[in-house]
């Protein structure tokens, strides 16, 4: 298997947990902030693509899907084209309320198919091009590439566990 086949393979697993996770929600689910001060599922698997989208298309030189695709309109949120939910306040956080968790599916699978369609462009020497001196050690495209599916995957992991929290202690408390 090549490193970009391996990268094609992790890319599209968050975008296959979502599907899992958002299987049947209710919208109440899906937007429950637990104790109030908590990411809600919504907000996660938003979050996730957020990151993702934003990094790769930096990366690939091009258009955000966010933007590209008009899924900034479809989620009629008011934030700015550029805010992926980085340092979000709770109330930050209960502004990402979506009714449809077909929204979220379908941003995150457009995302990961943009991901999928640049990973495989690139060479190994591509993976091996350092993109920021500004850390110790310097990062390569192929480990930025690794911490934005590492990320989108720790988020999906998040939202599959709020998802076992709230649906089984739901009582419309949260």
């Amino acid at each position: 298997m090549s490193a970009n086949e391996l990268l094609v393979d992790a890319a599209q697993r968050p975008a296959q947990v979502a599907g899992e996770v958002l299987d049947g929600i209710t919208e109440d689910v899906l937007n429950c902030m637990p104790e109030g001060k908590h990411n809600s599922i919504a907000w996660l698997i938003w979050h996730a693509a957020r990151q993702q989208d934003m990094q790769i298309a930096h990366l690939f030189g091009a258009e955000q899907v966010w933007t590209a695709q008009g899924w900034e309109r479809k989620f009629e949120l008011d934030r700015g084209a550029d805010d992926f939910g980085f340092g979000d306040t709770p109330e930050d956080v209960a502004r990402v309320h979506v009714t449809d968790p077909d929204l979220l599916q379908g941003y995150l699978d457009s995302v990961t198919a943009a991901t999928v369609d640049y990973l495989r462009l690139l060479s190994d020497a591509d993976l091996d091009e350092i993109i920021d001196e500004s850390w110790d050690p310097p990062v390569t495209r192929g480990v930025r590439i690794v911490s934005t599916i590492d990320d989108a995957a720790q988020h999906l992991g998040q939202a599959a566990y709020v998802r076992g929290l709230v649906q089984d202690t739901w009582h419309g408390k949260y």
